[in-house]
């Protein structure tokens, strides 16, 4: 009776398999592009298959506790789905994203073509991606994280040009070498607990793993570094800021609002579902956790400070953003991973929104660099008050959403028994807001108040101007980006604001998790 919680994951990967067999068909036929009306059809598909998959996902994560078993690796590990609360948490902040960089992509992809190819591969990942938040056990989600990072590599070469393919290198080989330490510890971790089988608050088994603390720990720490890989955690983070510049930028979206969580629910699901938190509690790996976390918080904000192009300064952006979650985890208090949980759910909105703007306007103008932008709020106010909203959201200015998860965080540091880490923690986090203001604001600064030469001027000599200070513009001058972009933006710039001003459902949810596996 519970099969049909498949349903959410064969649907989009058998879609995405069949628009990759025509697109390889087509190539090997010789056809030409294809025309207008079959662009509409495929646009159409995709929609369609998108909204369907995830109507059913979010059936499946919120209709109870349902599990299927899927084959046995061995007789006493079941490769096998089972639904819980962090699971639905993941599957929905997925869904939602996946949908509307979806949407987005029917219009932006014209802009890079093969589009056959992008959304195979954007549909299969999807599929990947609801079977690892669906993942019962440990060994489960090994499988499907490792097949995730080989199914969105394409993603990343998709213009097929010597960085893409240098990049997209890169990328596999940081999370092929990151997901083989997270095997190293799984090895170790089935000697010593009860069942591989997510648990809240752990299946160590104490008696088997006395006198054997010293190598429990330096596994854990390697799956926690392994697993950091994909979350962008020094010194595994390099990944992100080669990656992001050279994929389309819905790939960039979903790639900083959602892949890199993966890393961060991998975590969660070996330190608050297998190893306990009781065991890392006041140890070494505790504290070199923490010194990684805000070492990766106060680097990633450095560097977007001082990078010029406006998706690498997304990307180091991403890489700090991500280990303020890391840091909340390692905490290892409720009102602490209650914060970092939050900050899953508001940086997945957010940064998927900022990509989206960057995507807009290369779309729109050929910008790829902030300094590039000054008067663009003329020509785009509306995808320009996108990025604001979400840029006050990433800096954590209330009422935004990023406000509320970046409160719990400095409360749980706070609050937490982690000696002088009780006030570093905090102090970390505000200097990184106040760097995440530094670089995201002036383009704001300088989209709607560009200068006293600017003022009175209209939107077609902004934009003859913008083109001889360095545009190639190509914007419509009567308005903003199409709405087939502009409208899924708009809905993930609203959700940050949202959450923001009515959070209490949202906050009582994470609670009762971190409450849970504690």
């Amino acid at each position: 009776m519970s099969g049909w919680i498949l349903l959410p994951v064969l649907l989009p990967v058998l879609a995405g398999a069949c628009m990759l067999g025509s697109s390889a068909v087509s190539k090997w036929k010789g056809r030409p592009q294809p025309d207008a009306a079959s662009l509409r059809r495929l646009h159409l598909a995709v929609c369609g298959v998108l909204s369907v998959s995830a109507v059913l996902a979010l059936l499946a994560a919120w209709s109870g506790e349902h599990e299927v078993t899927l084959f046995y690796l061995m007789k006493d590990i079941p490769v096998y789905f089972r639904i819980d609360e962090i699971g639905r948490l993941f599957v929905t902040v997925i869904s939602i994203v996946w949908v509307a960089v979806g949407i987005y992509s029917c219009v932006y992809m014209r802009h890079e073509g093969e589009e056959k190819r992008f959304f195979g591969f954007y549909l299969i990942v999807y599929s990947v991606l609801i079977a690892l938040s669906f993942a019962g056990n440990l060994v489960t989600m090994y499988l499907f994280y490792e097949l995730m990072t080989l199914a969105s590599m394409p993603m990343v070469l998709h213009n097929g040009s010597r960085e893409a393919i240098m990049a997209a290198l890169k990328y596999l080989f940081y999370s092929m070498c990151g997901a083989y330490m997270g095997l190293f510890g799984i090895y170790f971790l089935y000697q010593y607990t009860d069942t591989l089988t997510f648990t809240a608050g752990g299946t160590l088994d104490m008696t088997r793993a006395a006198g054997h603390e010293g190598v429990l720990l330096v596994a854990v720490f390697v799956m926690l570094l392994g697993f950091g890989a994909k979350a962008g955690m020094f010194p595994l983070h390099a990944w992100l800021p080669t990656a992001h510049p050279v994929a389309p930028s819905p790939a960039s979206a979903v790639f900083s609002g959602v892949i890199v969580k993966c890393g961060v629910l991998a975590a969660i699901r070996t330190v608050y579902y297998v190893v306990g938190p009781d065991f890392l509690r006041g140890t070494w790996v505790q504290t070199v956790w923490m010194t990684l976390a805000l070492l990766t918080v106060f680097m990633g904000s450095m560097l977007a400070y001082r990078e010029p192009v406006l998706k690498k300064r997304l990307a180091y952006s991403t890489v700090s953003q991500i280990s303020y979650i890391l840091f909340g985890l390692a905490l290892l208090t409720p009102t602490a991973m209650s914060g970092a949980l939050l900050h899953v759910v508001f940086h997945a909105f957010i940064k998927a929104a900022l990509f989206l703007t960057a995507g807009i306007f290369i779309f729109g103008c050929g910008k790829t660099r902030a300094d590039e932008l000054t008067g663009i709020g003329k020509q785009m106010p509306g995808t320009l008050w996108c990025y604001t909203f979400a840029s006050l959201a990433l800096i954590g200015i209330p009422p935004a959403s990023g406000f509320i998860s970046k409160w719990y965080l400095a409360q749980g540091a706070l609050e937490a028994p982690v000696g002088a880490f009780r006030w570093i923690g905090p102090v970390v986090l505000l200097v990184s807001a106040l760097l995440t203001a530094g670089y995201l604001l002036p383009v704001v600064m300088r989209g709607f108040f560009p200068g006293a030469s600017w003022r009175g001027m209209s939107a077609e000599d902004t934009a003859v101007r913008t083109e001889r200070d360095g545009g190639n513009c190509v914007a419509q001058t009567s308005g903003d980006a199409p709405a087939g972009m502009l409208v899924p933006l708009a809905v993930l710039a609203a959700l940050t604001l949202l959450l923001g001003v009515f959070p209490n459902p949202l906050i009582s949810f994470v609670s009762k998790i971190a409450e849970a596996v504690m």
